[in-house]
C-alpha cells in the first residue's frame, strides 16, 4: 500500500441526539444515519504528495445503522488541490490504501452501495476545538455551524467529551451542537443535533495515537 498520513481538526454533524448512540455501539436516534464531516489538514502526505493546508468534506447517509450498509456518500475536495492531490484525497476518503476496517472512511465506503462523483469546490472552514465552534461554507453545497451545547435549564454552556481508546476515527472528541444544510447528491437539513469536534490522525493502518 501507499504510505500516507493525515492530521488535522475535524468537525462533524449528524442527525442523532447529542450523545450519538453509534459511539456507544447502539442504534441511531432516528433509526437512520445522515450527516457530514469536514477536515482541515494541518499535516498530510500520500506517498510523496504533500497535502498540508487543504480542506476536505464528506456527505453520507444510510437508511438504517451504518453497519447494515446500503448507504451513499460523496467526497468534497478543496478546489485548490492539484491533480495529484485530488487523486490522493479521493483515495484516502474512499478508504483505499487502507487496511480493512482501520478507519471510519474505510467503513463508510464499505457500507455504501452508492458512491457519488466527488466534487471539487472552495471549502471555507473555521474551527476552534477548545470553544467548540465551527463555521463551514461550501458555496451551493453545504452551510454548517457548530456551537457548544447549552443547558435548557440555565442557558449555560455544557461541556462533555467522548473518549474511545480503540476507536477508528478519534481518541477524544469534544461534543457540541451542529446545524447543517446540504444540497448535493445527498441533502441534509439538521438543526441542533450531534456535533463533534476532534483532532484526527489517520494512516493506512488506522488511528495514530502518538
Amino acid at each position: 500500500m501507499t504510505d500516507w498520513y493525515v492530521e488535522g481538526t475535524e468537525f462533524s454533524n449528524c442527525n442523532c441526539d447529542y450523545s450519538c448512540p453509534c459511539q456507544f455501539e447502539a442504534l441511531p436516534t432516528n433509526g437512520n444515519c445522515r450527516g457530514f464531516e469536514v477536515l482541515h489538514i494541518d499535516k498530510g502526505r500520500f506517498g510523496d504528495v504533500i497535502l498540508d493546508g487543504l480542506n476536505v468534506a464528506m456527505l453520507y447517509a444510510w437508511p438504517g445503522p451504518v453497519f447494515e450498509g446500503k448507504g451513499e456518500l460523496q467526497a468534497i475536495i478543496d478546489e485548490r488541490a492539484d491533480l495529484s492531490q485530488r487523486e490522493a484525497l479521493v483515495k484516502i476518503l474512499h478508504g483505499e490504501e487502507t487496511e480493512e476496517g482501520a478507519t471510519h472512511w474505510w467503513v463508510y465506503h464499505a457500507m455504501s452501495d452508492t458512491v457519488h462523483e466527488s466534487l471539487f469546490k472552495p471549502i471555507e472552514y473555521e474551527v476552534d476545538l477548545e470553544s467548540r465552534t465551527a463555521h463551514v461554507k461550501i458555496p451551493g453545497v453545504v452551510e454548517s455551524v457548530g456551537r457548544p451545547i447549552k443547558s435548557p435549564a440555565t442557558g449555560e454552556e455544557h461541556r462533555v467529551r467522548i473518549d474511545i481508546p480503540n476507536g477508528i476515527e478519534f481518541k477524544v472528541a469534544e461534543i457540541g451542537s451542529g446545524t447543517t444544510q446540504a444540497k448535493a447528491a445527498i441533502s441534509l437539513d439538521l438543526k441542533e443535533t450531534y456535533g463533534q469536534f476532534n483532532i484526527l490522525r489517520h494512516s493506512g493502518s488506522g488511528v495514530v495515537h502518538s
